[in-house]
C-alpha cells in the first residue's frame, strides 16, 4: 500500500497544480473564487480526455547506458475537433519504481494524460509545432544526452513522452495528450546476473492430410498452401529463423512441421482441387521449402534444440477428456518416440525429448501425470499457474522438484507474456519491447541471490511479435543485468528450499482454457480410427505406406493448435478417417445376384477385389450357407479359403457345394483377417436348388435302355446277313473271306483303300459318334530331309 501511495502522490498533472495555486491564492475571495469554479473545472475536464494521442515508435537504446545518446521518435495525432496551437513534445523522467507490481500499473494505462511523470527535460530537448490541425498526425524526434536527464540510481524509471498545447476554447497550455514507458538503467555490470532463457519456438497449425498419392512416391496432399505463405520471404516462419539465428536462445521445435517442409521440399506434394481431385502443388514452393530448412539448419547448429512430441499433442485436453477412452496415452508415447528421429533426420542434430510443454503452462495433477507418462520428466509451466504462496520477496528460481523424480520448470508469467496481443503498430510493439525490460531489470533488482529465470512465449508468435521478442532479447542480451544460459542447465539449477512445489487443483485449472479444449469424442474417434488402421494393416504386404502417414495424422488430430477450433479440428478428423474407409474399401467382395444350383454337387465361385496398388494377403474368405440342411459349404455349414490378391487385381474363390433337398438358401460371404477380426461387408445372395427327381431318373433310365436293345437288334441282324452270305457262297469260304486282308487273290476293288486314294472319309479316322472332337484331317507334310518320313504339322 506504501508503494501504491508514494506512486499516486507523483501523479498530478500540471493543470491540477495550477488549479491547486489558483485555489490557494484566491482562498481570501469567497465571492472571486465561486466565480471561477466553473471555468477551472474546465481544464481538469480536458487534461482527463485524449486530446491528442501520442505513438512511441523507436527508444534507442532501449537500455542505455552512461555516455549514450538516447533518441526518441513517433507521432503526434490531433483527435479534436479544434486546431490545437503552442504545441510541443517534450521527454519526463519519472520516479524509480521500485517493484514489479508498479511496473504494471502504469503498462496498463501508459497513455493517462492525468499521470505523473516528473518534470520535463529541459533546454532543447522537445520539438515545437505551430499549429495541429484535426485529424493530421506530425512525426517527432528527439534525441537527449542520457546525462540530461538526471538519472539517479540503477532501475527502471517511469518514462513519458508528453505533447502539450492549447486551443481556441480553453486558451492555456496544458497536457493533451501522454505516451508513457520505462527506461532501464543500469549503466555498469550487476554485481550478480540473472541467468536467463529464452524458449524460441518453431510451431505451427497441422498442414498434412493422411491422403497419399498413388505408386512408389506416395506424394503428400496437404490440407492448403498456408505453410508456404509461412516459409517465404517476409512470412512468420521464415522470419522467426531469421531472428533466431543471432539470439542465444533454446529452440522449441515440433517435428511435425519439419516433416511438412521436408514433404514440401520434394516438389511433389498436392493441394485440394474440385471434389475429390488433388492439384500439384507449385513448384517454385519446393525452392522455399528446401531454402528455409537450409537456413534452419544453420540457426540450429550448436544451440540447444528441444523437440515435443510428434504433432504437439494438447496434453491438457489430452489429461481432462482422453484418458478415460483406451490407446489415447499409447499415441502421446508414440508421438514421443518419432520426435527424435524426425528432427535428427531433418536437421540433423539431436535434440532433447525431455520436456513437456501444456498450453500455457498451466497444470494440474492430471497435466503433470499426462504430461511425464511418455517419458519427459520435466515439465513446463508458468508462474501464473504454479503460484507463490511462502510469501517470498523475490521470483525464486524456475526449477522445483514436483515428487516422482519430476521437476516443474516454472516460466515467469509477466516475461513470458510480455509479447502477446497486436503488435503490428511500432508504438505497441515499443512498449511492449521497454516493459519486457523494465521487469527483468527489476527481478534481477529484487536480491542478490543467483537465480534462473526462463521465459516461455506463446507457442506461435505472429511476425511482428517475433520482431518485438527479438529487439527485447537483443537489448536483454547485450545489457549489464542477465545472462543466457540453455533450458537444460536451467532445469538442472539448484532450486529454491522456499519456493512452491504444490501442484494446483484440478479445480483451479483456468476455465477460459477448458472451454477450448477437445472433447471426449474427439479422443473416441481418435480409438475409432486407430482401430480400423490395426485391423486394414494387417493384409497389407507394405504396411508402412499406409500405417505411417496414418499414424502421423492421428498424432496431429491431437494437436495442441486445434484448442479453441472445435470445427476444424472435426473437419480434420472425419477426412482422416474417411480416406482410411475408403482405402479399406478397396479391398472387398464383388456382389453376387441368385445363383441356381442343379443337381446334387456343384461349385459356387465367390469374387474378391483389390484396388489397391499392392498385394493384400492373410485374408480367409468364409462362405457360410443358412440353411445346412439343405444345402452344404464343403460338406458342413460353412467352408474357408485363404486369399492373397495382387495389387489392382481381381481373384475368384470356388467353393464345393452339396444339396440334400430343392428350394432357396441364401448363402453369406464374409471375408476375415487371420486372427478371426470380420474384414469390410459382407455379400449375401440366394442359391436356388433343384435337385433331380425319380420321374426323371426314369426317363433317362428307360432312354438307355431303348439304345442298348437297338443296338443289340442291329448286333444280331448282322450276324444273320453273314451267315446267310456264307451259305450262299459255299464251304469254307466264311472262314477265309476271298476280301480279306492280306489275301492276294482278293479283287482289285475289294482291297482296303488309303483315304487319299480313294477320297472316301471312312475309316479308323471317322468319329464315332457326333459329340466326339473331331480329328485332325488336315493333309500330311512330307519330311524337308528328303527321308520319306511323314512329319505331323
Amino acid at each position: 500500500m506504501a508503494e501504491a501511495a508514494d506512486f499516486q502522490g507523483t501523479s498530478a498533472s500540471p493543470a491540477r497544480r495550477w488549479l491547486r495555486r489558483t485555489g490557494a491564492l484566491l482562498a481570501g475571495a469567497p465571492l472571486l473564487a465561486g466565480l471561477l469554479q466553473l471555468p477551472a473545472a474546465a481544464p481538469a475536464q480536458a487534461a482527463s480526455s485524449d486530446t491528442v494521442s501520442v505513438s512511441l515508435d523507436s527508444l534507442t537504446p532501449n537500455a542505455p547506458t552512461d555516455g549514450d545518446t538516447l533518441t526518441v521518435s513517433g507521432t503526434v495525432t490531433n483527435n479534436g475537433k479544434q486546431p490545437v496551437s503552442g504545441a510541443h513534445v517534450g521527454l519526463r523522467v519519472g520516479p524509480l519504481l521500485n517493484t514489479r507490481s508498479a511496473i504494471d500499473a502504469v503498462a496498463q494505462h501508459p497513455d493517462e494524460v492525468q499521470g505523473g511523470t516528473g518534470s520535463e527535460v529541459g533546454g532543447k530537448y522537445e520539438e515545437k509545432f505551430a499549429t495541429l490541425s484535426p485529424g493530421i498526425a506530425e512525426h517527432f524526434s528527439i534525441s537527449v544526452p542520457v546525462n540530461k536527464l538526471d538519472l539517479g540510481d540503477d532501475g527502471v524509471y517511469e518514462f513519458g513522452v508528453l505533447l502539450s498545447g492549447q486551443t481556441a476554447a480553453q486558451p492555456w497550455d496544458r497536457v493533451l495528450g501522454a505516451q508513457r514507458t520505462f527506461l532501464p538503467w543500469q549503466p555498469s555490470e550487476a554485481d550478480t546476473k540473472t541467468r536467463t532463457t529464452f524458449l524460441w519456438p518453431l510451431l505451427s497449425t497441422v498442414h498434412m492430410t493422411a491422403k497419399t498419392g498413388a505408386g512408389e512416391l506416395q506424394t503428400p496432399v496437404f490440407l492448403n498452401d498456408d505453410l508456404a505463405k509461412e516459409l517465404a520471404p517476409g512470412g512468420r516462419l521464415a522470419q522467426m529463423v531469421d531472428l533466431g539465428k543471432d539470439l542465444d536462445v533454446t529452440w522449441v521445435i515440433d517435428p511435425d512441421l519439419l516433416a511438412s517442409v521436408d514433404a514440401m521440399a520434394t516438389g511433389n506434394y498436392r493441394l485440394p482441387g474440385d471434389g475429390d481431385a488433388t492439384t500439384p502443388g507449385p513448384r517454385d514452393h519446393q525452392a522455399i521449402a528446401k531454402q528455409w530448412l537450409a537456413n534452419l539448419q544453420k540457426a540450429v547448429a550448436g544451440k540447444e534444440v528441444v523437440a515435443l512430441p510428434f504433432g504437439d499433442p494438447d496434453l491438457a485436453s489430452l489429461a481432462h477428456n482422453g484418458t478415460s477412452v483406451t490407446g489415447s496415452l499409447s499415441h502421446l508415447k508414440d508421438a514421443t518416440d518419432v520426435a527424435a528421429i524426425t528432427v535428427n533426420t531433418v536437421l540433423h542434430v539431436t535434440p532433447s525429448t525431455d520436456f513437456a510443454w501444456p498450453v500455457e503452462g498451466a497444470v494440474d495433477p492430471a497435466i503433470m501425470k499426462v504430461a511425464t507418462s511418455a517419458g519427459a520428466d520435466r515439465v513446463l509451466a508458468r508462474s501464473d499457474s504454479l503460484q507463490e504462496t511462502a510469501g517470498l520477496s523475490y521470483t525464486p528460481s524456475a526449477a522445483r522438484p514436483v515428487g516422482g523424480g519430476t521437476t516443474a520448470v516454472v516460466a515467469d508469467a509477466r516475461l513470458s507474456t510480455a509479447f502477446e496481443g497486436d503488435l503490428t503498430k511500432a508504438d505497441s510493439a515499443t512498449l511492449a519491447v521497454q516493459a519486457f525490460l523494465a521487469q527483468s531489470l527489476e527481478l534481477n533488482a529484487q536480491t542478490d541471490k543467483q537465480r534462473s529465470i526462463v521465459v516461455t512465449p506463446q507457442r506461435m508468435p505472429t511476425a511482428s511479435q517475433a520482431q518485438a521478442m527479438a529487439a527485447a532479447l537483443k537489448a536483454l542480451q547485450g545489457g549489464n543485468w542477465s545472462q543466457s544460459q540453455d533450458l537444460g542447465t536451467a532445469a538442472k539449477d539448484k532450486p529454491d528450499a522456499n519456493a512452491t512445489t504444490r501442484i494446483p487443483s484440478e479445480s483451479a485449472y483456468p476455465s477460459s482454457l477448458r472451454s477450448r479444449e477437445l472433447p471426449r469424442a474427439a479422443f473416441e474417434q481418435v480409438a475409432r480410427t486407430q482401430d480400423k488402421l490395426d485391423s486394414f494393416q494387417v493384409i497389407l504386404s507394405h504396411q508402412s505406406r499406409v500405417v505411417t502417414p496414418f499414424g502421423r495424422a492421428i498424432n496431429r488430430e491431437m494437436a495442441t493448435s486445434w484448442q479453441g477450433r472445435g470445427a476444424e479440428a472435426e473437419s480434420f478428423r472425419n477426412g482422416v478417417e474417411g480416406w482410411l474407409d475408403h482405402l479399406s474399401d478397396q479391398v472387398k467382395l464383388i456382389q453376387k445376384s441368385e445363383t441356381k444350383l442343379s443337381g446334387r454337387s456343384a461349385t459356387i465361385p465367390v469374387t474378391v477385389q483389390n484396388n489397391l496398388v499392392q498385394p493384400v494377403g492373410h485374408l480367409v474368405l468364409r462362405l457360410t450357407s443358412s440353411m445346412p440342411t439343405r444345402l452344404k459349404i464343403g460338406g458342413k455349414a460353412y467352408s474357408e479359403q485363404r486369399v492373397e490378391i495382387s495389387g489392382g487385381h481381381s481373384q475368384s474363390v470356388k467353393f464345393t457345394t452339396s444339396a440334400n433337398a430343392n428350394g432357396r438358401v441364401t448363402v453369406v460371404a464374409q471375408l476375415y483377417t487371420e486372427d478371426g477380426v470380420k474384414y469390410g461387408d459382407a455379400v449375401s445372395f440366394d442359391v436356388k436348388v433343384t435337385e433331380i427327381t425319380p420321374t426323371v431318373m426314369l426317363v433317362i433310365g428307360g432312354g438307355v435302355l431303348l439304345l442298348v436293345l437297338a443296338g443289340f437288334r442291329m448286333y444280331t441282324q448282322r450276324k444273320r446277313a453273314a451267315a446267310r452270305q456264307a451259305e450262299e457262297d459255299g464251304p469254307g469260304t466264311a472262314e477265309e473271306p476271298t476280301d480279306a486282308p492280306g489275301n492276294p487273290d482278293a479283287p482289285a476293288d475289294r482291297l482296303p483303300q488309303k483315304p487319299e486314294e480313294s477320297g472316301s472319309s471312312g475309316g479308323a479316322d471317322d468319329p464315332e459318334h457326333p459329340s466326339d472332337p473331331a480329328p485332325d484331317t488336315a493333309p500330311e507334310s512330307t519330311d524337308p530331309s528328303g527321308t520319306g518320313e511323314r512329319v505331323d504339322r
